[in-house]
């Protein structure tokens, strides 16, 4: 801790919301990890059993269960499976509208990560702005009117402490842009999985076409 603390101390303040935004982001990434998982989202046992049923024409069984189930794709598959019977254009934009819903709720906070990826490093160029000018404010003063000659290892003091805020905003920017780029992989592959069981489910939905048209 007192390692920490000095560590933090030799950067500069601007070191302690570069240390804040590297718990943020690793707070987000763990807790989106976590609810992104495959059989949180697009359950395959259950979405087997609400094929059968609406195969078996047991419509409203399938909305109680979707109902029952706390999966983003239930919520999905419901509001199609709600519209059984009807044209297939009304249950497509029934899954579609909700689907839609459900990948913002999903991608919730997944841009903080972004953020802090696109922030930290120029907190920490800041930082080490901040320190260079103090670096040359130090030699400005030991020079001063005499022109004496500066102490090489306060100015190399200077320079290692403001370069810290720099390493310290690349290290917090690229494991958190990783971590951004690995939950939008997560998120469009699970969005594919909704739709493609939104579209197992609309044929066996849908209303067939009236006998005149082709």
């Amino acid at each position: 801790m007192n390692e920490l603390w000095g560590f933090l101390k030799q950067g500069g303040p601007l070191m302690v919301p570069i240390l804040v935004f590297s718990v943020v982001a690793l707070a987000v990434f763990l807790e989106r990890a976590w609810a992104l998982q495959s059989s949180k989202v697009v359950p395959r046992d259950f979405l087997a059993l609400i094929r059968r049923k609406v195969k078996e024409g047991r419509a409203a069984e399938a909305v109680t269960l979707c109902e029952g189930n706390p999966s983003a794709v239930s919520r999905v598959v419901a509001a199609g499976v709600r519209h059984a019977g009807r044209p297939r254009e009304v249950i497509k934009e029934a899954f579609e509208e909700v689907g839609r819903l459900e990948v913002a709720h999903l991608g919730r906070f997944v841009e903080v990560l972004g953020t802090i990826a696109a922030v930290s490093p120029l907190l920490g160029l800041l930082g080490t702005v901040v320190g260079m000018i103090e670096v040359f404010r130090t030699v400005v003063a030991e020079v001063g009117d005499a022109a004496g000659p500066v102490n090489p290892g306060s100015l190399a003091n200077g320079i290692w402490a403001a370069l810290m805020t720099t390493a310290a905003g690349l290290s917090a920017a690229i494991p958190a842009f990783l971590g951004y780029k690995y939950l939008l992989s997560r998120l469009d592959r699970l969005a594919m999985e909704m739709e493609e069981a939104s579209l197992l489910l609309l044929d066996l939905l849908s209303a067939p076409p009236p006998d005149g048209d082709a």
